[in-house]
Order: structure tokens, then sequence, then C-alpha cells
């Protein structure tokens, strides 16, 4: 393994465990990278679950982000760190870049800003998500219980994501653009993150001269582009992702 190659943190999907990213892990890996996914709070075996009296907030995230990237400059700091945010994480790699010491790199996969006018029909579905079912389940039972969207999910998290979803409200500060350079992959298809709410989460955030922004349609057997699934069929992303970053240590001088 190179000592200049990157290592990629990958921070998970709303209601996704950081097991679930061991395929891509490996996938980095087998191309000489490093790779390590980071816990998602509630959804790791062993650890409180959300409820009425453990809850948290998207800063919260953040933070744990944050000391994730802490922990691996401190481990080697010469090599370069990339933020991975899958949806959900997506969003927090956003939060980290705009409040902390900036990584050298992030890529966001199906990572949008959930505001309802960037979907089909005005995006009654979330509306109603967003305004009926995350404050009535929130209030009666203290967090979002199961089967509901990311649940069983934090009281405070789910509604600041509800806000967002009404509103456009950001649930973290966000005076400046990000300068990190920046891949922004959509996934063809995706109703979760359409490529208009993508867009519209570039727009928002990410300075435009730094983003490199791909459409992943064309996708090659053995892959996938669902929202969840491509996960444990990333090859394709995986190449895209070593191929955007390799010019960086040409321009960079990295060794």
């Amino acid at each position: 393994m190179s000592p200049s190659a990157p290592l990629v943190l990958i921070a998970p999907a709303m209601a996704i465990g950081s097991s679930y990213y061991r395929p891509l892990v490996e996938d980095f890996q087998r191309r000489g990278w490093q790779a390590r996914a980071l816990p998602r709070r509630g959804f790791e075996r062993g650890l409180p679950r959300a409820s009425r009296q453990h809850d948290w907030s998207y800063a919260d995230e953040i933070d744990d982000i944050a000391e994730a990237v802490v922990q691996a400059r401190t481990e080697d700091r010469d090599r370069p760190v990339l933020l991975l945010g899958h949806s959900l994480g997506a969003q927090l790699a956003a939060g980290h870049e705009l409040s902390r010491e900036p990584v050298d790199g992030v890529i966001t996969v199906g990572g949008a800003l959930p505001f309802h006018r960037h979907y089909p029909l005005g995006g009654l579905p979330l509306v109603v998500m967003a305004t009926v079912v995350v404050p009535a389940l929130t209030t009666a039972f203290g967090h979002l219980p199961k089967p509901a969207f990311g649940g069983p999910g934090a009281r405070t998290l789910m509604r600041e994501w509800a806000r967002m979803a009404v509103s456009g409200q950001l649930p973290f500060p966000a005076d400046r653009l990000i300068e990190t350079p920046s891949l922004i992959i959509s996934l063809g298809g995706d109703r979760l993150a359409p490529a208009a709410a993508v867009d519209g989460f570039a727009r928002r955030l990410f300075a435009p001269e730094q983003v490199t922004r791909w459409e992943y349609d064309d996708v090659l057997p053995g892959n996938s582009n669902d929202h969840v699934t491509w996960v444990r069929g990333s090859s394709q992303i995986v190449d895209r992702v070593t191929a955007w970053w390799a010019p960086a240590d040409v321009v960079t001088g990295a060794p």
C-alpha cells in the first residue's frame, strides 16, 4: 500500500450501521487505498438505540466525524484523508467541512438537500413525513420508532431533518461555501435523492469550481446504483473516486 494512498472515512446513511459498508471498504483496499466505515449512532451492535432518554442531533453526529478525522490525522499526518458521505452521511460531511478543519477531499453519494421542492409533485410524501409523521411519533414515543423512515431515529436529529424537508433550513451553520475538492455523485433513478435534490445540495453548500459532478446511470454487471445497495456492488463508484483523486496527486506533488 502506497504511503500516499488516501484513507477514506465513510459516513453511513440514515439507519445503516457501519458493518453494512464492509464490501465498500474491501473495494477500496483492493485498489491499495485505506478505508474505514464510521459508526452510525443508534445502529451499531451493542450500543444504545434512540429512545426518550437517549437522544442526539446533527451536531453530535458531526462531532463524531470530527473525532474520527482527528484520529486519522494523528495516526498518519502525511496521508490524505477523504470523507465519503452516503445520503445522510453526505449532509454530515458537509456540516463537518463548514465547521471544522477540512479534510483533503469529499465524496458524496446520494447526498441531497431534502427540501420538498426538489422532488416530483412538490415532494408531497416528504411534506407529510416531515409535518405529520415525525412530529407526532417523536412526541408520542420520544424518538422515531420503526417502521417509520429512519427508525429508530433520534428525536432531535429527525426533527432537524424534518425542518430541512419543509423549509430548506440546514441543521448546521452554512455562511460560506465548502472549498474542499469534492466529487458529488447522484444515482440514476434515485427517488430518495433525485438529481434535482443532489444539484440543490451542491449549489447550496459547495464552491462550484471545486466540484466534480457525476450522474451514475450506466451500470455494469455486478454493480448497483440503487440508493442503498450500491454499497454491495460499488466497483464503478470506487473506480470513479480513485480516478477523480489521482490527478490531485500530480497537481499537489504528493509523493
